[in-house]
């Protein structure tokens, strides 16, 4: 009976059913305290890296080190959350634990605010008293410094551990005085407290920081923004014919996949099959849409037009375009200029500055009217107005503005440092073919020796460029279909570098190539020949000879057509004081007659591409900055020699390691806006050290008292809203670096200008 009442109270499983709910509810209060130990741990993370950015910087490099190990782990759902938090996430974390503090502290500060015997007689107004309201003020200050202010005390830490004060130093040693003496005054009741001059003082404190992690947050989306560019998944189409949604990081190289009408293209690629307008803006900054078609290459993260794409997968993960341009513009984002380098020096300069300002006026005070509250509020105050918070934000806002500013309209920047030297170079040096004409040569005349048919001749040149893939190459083989002509067959292909190419034909030893390769065979050149090329130079024409067996036997003339846009940068450039150099390993003719019309200053001709450096350092000799544009491949030594090397047309090859500067559209106009924001970008830097430290010039002094006689004195509440004023305005003015005018102007012909994209 006993167990048939003990089955009835405890069903089967009740006890069981009874613990399961007891750990279910313990378990709910661990969970709970385990959010909020995440949540403590959160921010303990975001304040020892706002302690440690160049730390923090290491950490975000590694990272990505560790990411790219991990193949084709790099663009899926998950990673592009990963990447949000790691970049942009990271600011927000910062805005939203300055923000969530500042709303609790101004909250709590509300009691000290109207208890304050001091506001209450200037404002003329009275609260209640009751039992114990004389406690108000000291507990909710002591709350409101360990809760607002214990993120600038522990951010000052590491400041004092590496000997290098600052910023958080500062704003410390501002706020734990007037702790300490408002706590003093409770147990010395004789002595006059200033709570509500602590609270405010902690409150504008967290709110200017709080603006400070808001504008950095914005200002640094750029990454985010290219991040959320690649989609989560793509349509692979099978052995069969079908299609399977599968993640983007299950791309492999050589998968065939369906891009839809609107769509996001998953991976650089090649069409197959379709044809449609694909918007590529967010990568090369061109806002017209660009026709695709079979053959031509697409760019992972841009936009398919209303036409259906079949693309064959050349690069996945780390490999791609998109992942090459987030590379540049995170290293972008980390590197420092030389302007930064200073605000650097400057805030730990300010810091002696403050502390030698403060001991004098505690000094002064003391000995004009001895020891007491005035004297602390004085330090106080002094401390507080020289804090080089604004310092702190002036340069990297404006490097973050530049950074995605440049993104947006195609300047990918490597080097902090060039970017900044771009305002004072002296001369500009053009690599010429593909930057200042179009690289696509065609063959317009040609001659030959007596007893040499032209088509033979052709045929014979056609044969030996085969295996080529440079323009001059296309351009005779292009030349040949068009007459079809029979191409014999060619073995031992050899390229010469910088001087042409060899093979055998039909058992002999055949060249094609310019005046160095003349050189190199010590070939002579025939009367009728010469003048055909020498009428062919005075057309801007480039010259190809065709040798065989040792006899120069055809000469072909190629035209090169001068890019419209080319005139106007030239004029472009002189406008604002810069030399313009061209540097091609064309004849002396050919490149004299593209200067003449360009109106172009110096000309360097007949250079191999060895040898390019070396009129880079020439023109360094005379002791100008010099800046270099090539393709990035061919000019690696030149650019790297340069002051500012800048590599043009590298929308598809983004890691191009020799440049400083990746201008992803093959427009020379690009170098112009290049320099317009180097120059902007220095000025607004320059305004913004004006503004964050210049004002101390006349703030700290009154700070110090010097208008007392005259009834003029700051308070520490004061001061700190001057110094937050000064980070508004530091903020304000590098925003307006986003107006600065990059548009293209119009061109000769009437073209449109293209319009420059605004910043994120």
């Amino acid at each position: 009976m006993d167990d048939h009442k003990d089955t009835n109270e405890n069903p089967p499983g009740g006890e069981h059913q009874q613990d399961d709910s007891s750990h279910q509810h313990e378990h709910g209060e661990q969970d709970e305290s385990d959010a909020e130990s995440d949540e403590q741990r959160v921010e303990q993370e975001l304040l020892e890296e706002e302690a440690h950015p160049a730390a923090e910087s290491e950490t975000v490099l590694d990272e990505q080190h560790e990411h790219a190990g991990h193949e084709g782990e790099g663009h899926d759902h998950g990673s592009h959350e990963g990447h949000g938090e790691g970049h942009g996430g990271m600011h927000e974390g910062h805005e939203q634990m300055f923000r969530r503090r500042f709303f609790v502290s101004t909250l709590l500060s509300i009691p000290v605010l109207l208890y304050s015997e001091m506001l209450q007689e200037w404002l003329g107004f009275s609260v209640p008293a009751f039992p114990g309201s004389e406690w108000i003020n000291p507990v909710f200050a002591v709350i409101v410094f360990a809760y607002g202010g214990m993120p600038f005390l522990q951010m000052a830490v590491p400041e004092l551990k590496d000997r290098s004060p600052g910023m958080m130093t500062l704003i410390s040693m501002a706020i734990t005085v007037a702790f300490v003496y408002s706590l003093a005054s409770v147990v010395f009741p004789t002595q006059s407290a200033f709570f509500w001059e602590l609270v405010t003082l902690i409150d504008i404190m967290l709110l200017g920081h709080w603006i400070e992690m808001r504008s950095v947050r914005r200002a640094s989306s750029a990454l985010d923004e290219l991040a959320k560019l690649m989609p989560d998944t793509a349509e692979r189409i099978t052995d069969d014919g079908e299609t399977e949604e599968v993640p983007v990081s299950e791309l492999s190289e050589g998968d065939l996949i369906l891009v839809r009408p609107g769509a996001s293209v998953p991976a650089d690629g090649t069409v197959e099959e379709g044809d449609s307008d694909v918007n590529e803006s967010m990568i090369t900054g061109e806002s017209k849409p660009v026709s695709k078609e079979p053959s031509d290459e697409v760019i992972g993260g841009t936009i398919n037009g209303d036409g259906s794409l079949r693309v064959r997968v050349g690069a996945t993960g780390e490999e791609t375009t998109l992942a090459g341009i987030m590379r540049l513009v995170e290293e972008a984002q980390q590197s420092k200029s030389k302007t930064q380098v200073l605000a650097d020096r400057a805030a730990g300069w300010l810091f002696y500055v403050a502390l030698g300002a403060a001991v004098v006026t505690a000094i002064a005070w003391t000995v004009g009217v001895s020891f007491d509250v005035t004297v602390i509020e004085r330090v106080v105050t002094v401390l507080v107005i020289a804090c080089p918070h604004a310092l702190g934000l002036a340069i990297p806002l404006v490097v973050a503005i530049n950074t995605s500013l440049a993104a947006r309209n195609g300047m990918l920047v490597r080097d902090r440092i060039a970017m900044e030297d771009a305002r004072n170079l002296d001369a500009i040096i053009f690599d010429k073919t593909g930057t200042l004409t179009e690289g696509e040569h065609g063959v317009v005349d040609m001659a030959t020796v007596e007893d040499v048919d032209e088509d033979d001749a052709l045929g014979l040149a056609a044969a030996v460029e085969s295996d080529s893939e440079h323009m001059i190459a296309r351009a005779i083989r292009e030349a040949a279909d068009l007459r079809d002509v029979t191409t014999p067959d060619a073995t031992a292909f050899e390229a010469i570098k910088g001087r042409g190419v060899r093979a055998n034909v039909d058992g002999n030893e055949v060249y094609v190539g310019g005046p160095n390769l003349l050189a190199q065979l010590d070939s002579e050149i025939p009367d009728h020949l010469q003048r055909f090329a020498d009428e062919a130079g005075q057309n801007a024409q480039t010259v190809v000879y065709l040798v065989r067996d040792g006899e120069l036997i055809a000469a072909f003339a190629m035209a090169d057509v001068i890019r419209e846009e080319s005139f106007r940068v030239v004029d472009a450039l002189h406008d604002l004081g810069i030399e313009v150099a061209m540097l091609t390993g064309d004849s002396q003719d050919v490149a004299d007659a593209v200067a003449d019309e360009l109106g172009i200053d110096t000309v360097f001709a007949e250079v191999l591409p060895e040898d390019k450096d070396e009129k880079v350092q020439e023109l360094q000799d005379q002791g100008k900055l010099v800046g270099m544009v090539g393709d990035g491949v061919n000019d690696a030594p030149a650019l790297t020699r340069a002051d500012v090397g800048i590599a043009i047309g590298s929308g598809t090859d983004v890691a191009v390691q020799s440049a400083d500067v990746i201008l992803v559209q093959n427009n020379p106009m690009d170098v112009v806006r290049l320099v317009k924001l180097s120059k902007a970008s220095y000025r607004k830097m320059q305004e913004n050290i004006v503004w964050a430290a210049g004002y101390n010039v006349f703030a700290i002094p009154l700070a110090a008292g010097v208008l007392a006689p005259i009834g003029i004195l700051l308070s520490p509440a004061v001061g700190a809203l001057l110094m937050s004023l000064s980070t508004v305005i530091v903020a304000i003015n590098a925003q307006l670096l986003r107006r600065v005018d990059l548009s293209i102007p119009e061109l000769p012909s009437g073209t449109p200008a293209t319009e420059a994209q605004p910043a994120d």
